[in-house]
């Protein structure tokens, strides 16, 4: 039956089975030359002959049909609105495939395909009101500028950066420790369906799949694996939001601490991280400056024309809608976001999304007043 599969379901049948660990699974794909039919059609010598395969590895993929029913899967996958999707499918987070393990599949619900850049939003489900309110604004801010939100569902940080970015309209995505089919924690349910309608639920745990302690510090490394950046609102020192700290090093990306009240057991993480080397994060702006940073530290495009304008040069890798942006500005006024709401017709949120994409750019630079000018 196996030479029956499509490759979708043979990616799906892999990356349920137990006890096979995603850099195993990695490793049979690069081995066989990407085909997941031709593992599942291997012989047990030839498994065997791959590194990190042993007989409990080879038993399972030989006998896939007893640990898995690929038909009921397929009928829940339908029945709940969802989808199986693979490295090599639209929608498969792009950072998410740099990193050196990531999952061979996705379950997903919702619509979203992670075209915009990913922020972290992660942090204790024991919180303080601060923290509440601290992980909403960022979620409201970044939104506002373009980012998907990313965090993991949970109570307390991770809910409240969600509804930070639902609330103006912004994109979010949740990363489950558990299958898509189970919201936990259950009072989740009404944000679980708001961000299904608008950005994306992600798991890469089959249906039914109840959340343990291997589970979820699995379900950290993909929330890091998305972003560009993770922030830590609030966190004791033992805690989920440290080990998504630390997946964050591990995988190159930009690490902010929220710093909080010294005698405040949640905010000792943060302050950990902030003895360690992560980012300060006071507001949205030291995010910016440091994706600005970055940017400025890679290699420019040497031109022999001296003539031509840092626009002209760029102007063909501007969307439409900042294209339209940075035309209001042809009157060399300083502008802000209502300002060039009215002026090009674009909503807020597209305003700033193509603000964010001026700015690291260096086409525009934002003013102490909030206020935005073109850079000559």
């Amino acid at each position: 039956m196996a030479d029956l599969l499509t490759e979708q379901q043979a990616f799906m049948i892999m990356n349920d089975l137990p006890n096979i660990g995603p850099i195993t699974l990695n490793r049979l794909l690069e081995e066989f030359g990407g085909d997941p039919r031709d593992i599942l059609t291997a012989d047990k010598r030839r498994l065997q002959s791959v590194r990190g395969v042993g007989p409990e590895t080879s038993t399972a993929l030989l006998n896939w049909r007893t640990h898995f029913d690929l038909a009921r899967e397929e009928e829940r996958l339908a029945k709940a609105g969802a989808t199986f999707i693979t490295t090599r499918d639209e929608g498969y987070p792009k950072l998410l495939k740099e990193i050196h393990d990531p999952p061979i599949g996705l379950y997903r619900k919702g619509s979203y395909l992670f075209e915009q850049p990913c922020i972290a939003v992660v942090g204790s489900r024991r919180t303080t009101l601060y923290g509440q309110s601290v992980a909403k604004k960022l979620g409201v801010d970044l939104a506002r500028l373009g980012f998907c939100v990313v965090s993991g569902l949970a109570r307390g940080i991770d809910t409240a950066a969600h509804e930070g970015a639902l609330s103006v309209g912004g994109k979010t995505a949740a990363v489950l420790g558990c299958g898509i089919d189970i919201v936990y924690p259950p009072e989740n349910l009404d944000l679980y369906r708001r961000i299904v309608e608008t950005g994306a639920v992600l798991s890469e745990f089959p249906f039914g799949r109840k959340a343990d302690k291997q589970s979820f510090p699995m379900r950290n490394r993909v929330v890091s694996g998305i972003s560009e950046a993770v922030v830590i609102v609030e966190s004791g020192v033992q805690s989920g939001a440290m080990i998504t700290a630390r997946f964050a090093g591990e995988q190159g990306r930009l690490i902010f601490a929220v710093p909080g009240r010294i005698d405040q057991p949640t905010s000792n993480g943060c302050h950990q991280l902030i003895r360690d080397g992560a980012t300060l994060l006071t507001s949205v702006d030291d995010i910016l400056n440091e994706l600005s940073y970055l940017d400025g530290l890679r290699p420019q495009a040497i031109t022999t024309e001296g003539q031509v304008s840092v626009l002209e040069q760029l102007l063909p890798q501007l969307n439409e809608t900042e294209r339209k942006v940075v035309g209001a500005f042809s009157g060399g006024g300083m502008l802000g976001v209502d300002a060039l709401t009215a002026a090009t017709g674009l909503s807020s949120p597209e305003v700033s999304a193509a603000l964010m994409g001026l700015e690291l750019k260096k086409l525009v630079s934002k003013r102490a007043d909030g206020t935005f000018e073109a850079r000559s």
